[in-house]
């Protein structure tokens, strides 16, 4: 994760085969951040439509920093 994550920027998150069928990337936007300790944070992903009728949730929520990658636009 080489950009810092803001509130507000448009996200691609990883979900792994934890999720089954759904695992892979998927776009939405940080609503909230949540330090958890010095180094890590969790990272509050408002999905697309797209992400949410897929996957029946409106929001997530990160912790592994690998899981999730800035847009760039």
């Amino acid at each position: 994760m080489d950009d810092v994550i803001q509130i507000g920027d448009k996200v691609k998150i990883y979900l792994d085969a934890k999720f089954g069928e759904n695992e892979g990337w998927h776009e939405g936007t940080v609503f909230k951040i949540d330090p958890y300790s010095e180094h890590r944070s969790f990272y509050w992903v408002e999905l697309n439509a797209e992400a949410q009728a897929l996957l029946q949730t409106k929001q997530i929520s990160i912790f592994n920093p690998k899981n999730i990658q800035k847009i760039k636009v």
